[in-house]
């Protein structure tokens, strides 16, 4: 089977780790990951260094890996879905072997499947980054509304809803917030807002544009701003004034999946409290864990409470509508360009 853009890589090898003896020594692990490859190694080193497990990551897009999955679904290769819109997942949980994780309890019952098909592992919160040097005295959006603004077209850069989870979000929230109940309203006020963009295949090249320099302005995820923001970019995050949604990323395990132990044992372990401080202290990934204290752990982000966040976005909804969002967005994109 031919699979555009997928990347494979095995993780440094429990030898190089420098592992004892373990009990899971000769097991292995294959995730099909939609995060960064630095996530990637910082996590899949711990898991391995931990358990003895060899992981072996496929990298890709979320639309590209949910596409390899189903292909496979009477013969499934891979074994856990890691770093993907709850959206998608929902959308996808046909395809998905049941868990009750041992840390579920500390996730929200919004962050989790009810029948235990996927669970979150971390919150983004949808920011404007703003490149300031590119800008200039150009004070930025504030809000959704303002990315109408002929003065944008051309400077604002966002995911494809396609390939994206935080694209789909992106896209489905301006729906519902200039629609205002009328979703065919929505449409057309989005449509303004696609005249000004341009669409980018992975929402990490959203983020890179703008941290180095390429783009002005991109709807983008919070914690992507933060790493260059900590890194010295010249980058400032604005979170809209008229409210912003937050987009749930999880894991599930594949229906049928060659390496169910393996998978249980990464499920558990990606949602641990110690790992989601590690994680978060490094990659400023919001945990879907509530028993995480920020000023304790010295990160400046601000908590959800003092920030205006959608409370109304109804994920589950638009996950039923998905193949409907994008191809209507593709109409847009060619009818605008």
């Amino acid at each position: 089977m031919r699979v555009l853009r997928i990347a494979i890589g095995v993780v440094v090898l429990a030898a190089a780790l420098g592992l004892g003896v373990s009990a899971n020594a000769g097991e292995s692990l294959v995730v099909y990951s939609a995060n960064d490859a630095d996530l990637n190694t910082f996590v899949f080193g711990m898991f391995q260094k931990e358990t003895g497990i060899t992981v072996q990551s496929v990298t890709a897009g979320s639309g590209v890996l949910v596409k390899r999955m189903v292909a496979e679904k009477d013969h499934p290769l891979g074994d856990v879905l890691w770093g993907f819109a709850t959206s998608i997942l929902d959308a996808n949980k046909m395809y998905f072997e049941p868990y009750a994780s041992k840390n579920s309890s500390a996730i929200p019952a919004a962050f989790r499947d009810i029948d235990n098909l996927w669970i979150g592992n971390n919150v983004h919160v949808i920011v404007f980054q703003v490149n300031k040097q590119l800008l200039g005295s150009t004070a930025p959006p504030r809000t959704w509304r303002d990315l109408q603004n002929p003065q944008w077209k051309g400077k604002i850069v966002m995911a494809d809803p396609a390939n994206s989870g935080g694209g789909f979000t992106q896209t489905t929230y301006m729906i519902d917030l200039f629609g205002g109940g009328d979703k065919e309203k929505g449409w057309q006020e989005l449509e303004k807002v696609i005249r000004n963009v341009r669409v980018l295949n992975k929402i990490s090249l959203v983020y890179t544009g703008v941290g180095q320099g390429e783009y002005p302005l991109g709807l983008s995820l919070e914690y992507a701003a933060y790493e260059y923001v900590q890194g010295g970019a010249p980058v400032e995050i604005v979170y809209p004034e008229d409210g912003t949604p937050i987009q749930v990323e999880g894991c599930a395990i594949i229906k049928g999946a060659p390496h169910q132990d393996p998978a249980r044992k990464f499920v558990d372990f990606i949602n641990r409290k110690d790992v989601r401080e590690a994680i978060l202290k490094k990659f400023f990934r919001r945990p879907a864990r509530t028993d995480l204290d920020f000023q304790v752990l010295g990160i400046k982000m601000p908590p959800l409470k003092d920030l205006k966040i959608a409370t109304n976005y109804d994920f589950r909804y638009w996950a039923k509508e998905r193949d409907t969002v994008l191809k209507r967005v593709q109409e847009i994109i060619l009818k605008t360009r």
